[in-house]
């Protein structure tokens, strides 16, 4: 597939922890989970996928209290 992209898709990235635990960490699980979107959305790049620049993080908030 060496054609050209088709469509641009814009990608946001939204990490979510339940609680504080281990949030203080240097590599925490919201920095994990952005590494796993960030190579994924890079393995995309063909079909058009690009990363847009913000964070979106949500540590220590509960989906029960949506």
């Amino acid at each position: 597939m060496n054609g050209p992209i088709s469509k641009l898709a814009r990608c946001a990235i939204y990490t979510r922890k339940s609680t504080e635990y281990n949030l203080e960490l240097a590599f925490n699980s919201l920095d994990a989970q952005r590494e796993a979107c960030e190579a994924y959305i890079k393995s995309q790049a063909h079909e058009g996928w690009r990363l847009i620049p913000g964070r979106y993080d949500d540590g220590a908030f509960s989906g029960a209290s949506l």
